[in-house]
């Protein structure tokens, strides 16, 4: 999985995006999924929901500025935890310890991140908020160091990585995991527009980045046996939103889009089928058989399909 930032789909994918390598070269190779929505603004809650199946709350949507603890006031249905806050106590599972449970190996690779597992003190204000020269990671786009069951565990060192360890895991398909999560800086994610180091930003770095990177991706002998690479961003831009009640879960991050790319995806096609975060969650635990978590969960949302999986290699 790779993410991108705030960008609506029209932005993106119309005719009229300057992300041509996404739009054009890499479309030509996979699926669309032209209903494909954000769940929440601003950024943090879209990544949590994405390993997690957790809802937004007040400090999420407020992208964390303070790592702070979740305070529960109870809990609800589909596996909610009610309350306020971004560091979820150890008994809120994600799909990272569903994978080890299972015996499956994972891996965050997080650009500009300086040392494995990186992440402020409890309670303290994140000072990764805004780039730096040279250092353009953020806390908010690592969603696994906002659940203490990984922060505690020493996985969190071994498996939160560096995005420098990408290349060398990709040589052999037995040091690629099964499950691998990748959030570019801050420029080349397109967030920032410009970038403090003077390129430009938005689709056009993010687009320039891919290119340089999605390559080794498609080449890898664990792609190529039986792989699967999703783009997609977190949320659209501004305050758009989807429509109301179409996913369980919602839609309030505004229609993104998101590409896959497999040996088993037909290459140039589209599909219209709504999807949101929780339906990307969902997605990677039926693969694994694992149980769903959280809003994956819920009555009527949906997996990928064979709508997607549309091509038998």
């Amino acid at each position: 999985m790779i993410n991108l930032e705030n960008k609506n789909y029209l932005k993106t994918w119309g005719t009229t995006s300057v992300a041509t390598y996404l739009s054009q070269t890499l479309r030509s190779q996979g699926v669309l999924l032209s209903q494909y929505y954000g769940i929440a603004h601003h950024s943090a809650p879209n990544y949590l929901a994405q390993i997690s199946g957790q809802a937004p709350n007040t400090a999420t949507e407020n992208d964390c500025t303070v790592y702070a603890p979740f305070e529960q006031t109870g809990t609800a249905a589909p596996g909610q935890l009610q309350g306020s806050g971004c560091v979820y106590p150890d008994s809120v599972p994600t799909v990272a310890g569903q994978l080890t449970a299972a015996g499956k190996t994972w891996k965050a690779y997080m650009e500009d991140m300086q040392t494995a597992c990186e992440h402020p003190t409890l309670g303290a204000k994140d000072n990764h908020h805004s780039a730096a020269v040279g250092d353009e990671y953020a806390t908010r786009h690592n969603p696994f160091v906002y659940f203490e069951s990984i922060t505690s565990s020493p996985e969190c060192e071994s498996n939160v990585v560096p995005f420098t360890q990408l290349a060398t895991d990709l040589k052999s398909a037995d040091t690629t995991p099964n499950f691998s999560y990748i959030s570019p800086n801050l420029c080349d994610d397109g967030h920032d527009a410009p970038c403090v180091d003077g390129r430009p930003g938005g689709l056009t770095s993010a687009d320039a980045w891919l290119s340089q990177q999605v390559p080794a991706i498609l080449a890898s002998p664990a792609y190529k046996q039986d792989g699967m690479l999703v783009i997609t961003f977190d949320e659209a831009d501004g305050t758009n939103a989807g429509p109301d009640g179409l996913l369980p879960g919602g839609t309030a991050g505004g229609r993104i889009g998101a590409l896959v790319l497999s040996p088993f995806v037909k290459g140039g096609t589209t599909s219209e089928t709504p999807y949101n975060h929780y339906s990307l969650l969902a997605t990677v635990e039926d693969i694994f058989s694992l149980p769903r978590l959280g809003y994956a969960a819920a009555p009527g949302l949906k997996a990928f399909g064979t709508d997607v999986f549309n091509n038998k290699p």
